[in-house]
């Protein structure tokens, strides 16, 4: 399983919200290169990133941030928020994003995703944000009366890499995953999920991986930021123990 670090941009920033709410918004850095940086170097092999702005306003905003990030590490990124169109995709992709996430767009029009994951083979992956089980977009500020489960039964052997599945309620809270809701979503379907939303320290990788082990789907990973940032989950211990045996 994999580590991934989070980074939040807003206006350039390298923030952490709480429960989605952007006027709840604590800058941890205002360098996201160097932020991304700290995080190449101290093992992580992806890194994970939400243009949040873009995410309000569907389209980019952040992208000077993006570009600092690919110029200082050579780690893959996975990149969400405000990507909308195939020209937008597309865009990132020749950038060097490895992998970029649809949220909204994957609500709103299902077959961009589909057209997209044919176009770009092992690039595309949807991210599925979700309040009571329900899914959330245009920046979480609006929720569906679609289950996240039947969401992402439309994805199913459409050749989307992974689900980034966020639990809304969690996020930025510290109060753990998720897990059962996490791993409800994976056995319904065969894409690989990663969790997001509620990591407070490696306690909560503990208990997922031992879920993980249970379950009939896969869990790809877990996204890290708040604790990552404040210093209650060691990016190196993280790694070892997501990568390891145990």
């Amino acid at each position: 399983m994999i580590l991934f670090p989070a980074i939040d941009l807003k206006d350039g920033n390298c923030v952490r919200l709480y429960k989605g709410e952007m006027d709840q918004a604590t800058i941890f850095n205002n360098d996201p290169g160097d932020q991304a940086k700290q995080f190449a170097d101290a093992g992580c092999e992806w890194v994970h990133i939400v243009d949040l702005n873009g995410a309000f306003v569907g389209k980019p905003v952040n992208g000077d941030a993006v570009d600092s990030i690919l110029e200082n590490i050579n780690i893959p990124v996975q990149l969400g928020g405000g990507i909308r169109d195939i020209e937008t995709i597309s865009t990132w992709i020749e950038k060097g994003i490895s992998r970029v996430i649809l949220g909204t767009i994957a609500l709103r029009n299902s077959e961009i995703v589909i057209e997209a994951a044919k176009k770009f083979p092992g690039k595309v992956a949807v991210g599925i944000d979700a309040r009571n089980g329900m899914v959330a977009v245009e920046g979480w500020a609006e929720t569906s009366d679609m289950s996240a489960i039947d969401l992402g039964k439309k994805f199913e052997d459409a050749g989307v890499c992974s689900i980034i599945y966020t639990d809304i309620d969690r996020d930025g809270t510290m109060e753990g995953l998720n897990v059962d809701s996490t791993i409800e979503l994976a056995n319904a379907l065969s894409i690989p999920v990663i969790a997001s939303g509620g990591v407070a320290s490696i306690d909560d990788l503990k208990i997922l991986k031992a879920a993980a082990k249970e379950a009939t789907g896969t869990i790809e990973g877990a996204i890290s930021g708040k604790a990552l940032y404040d210093g209650r989950l060691d990016a190196a211990e993280g790694i070892a123990f997501l990568k390891g045996d145990s």
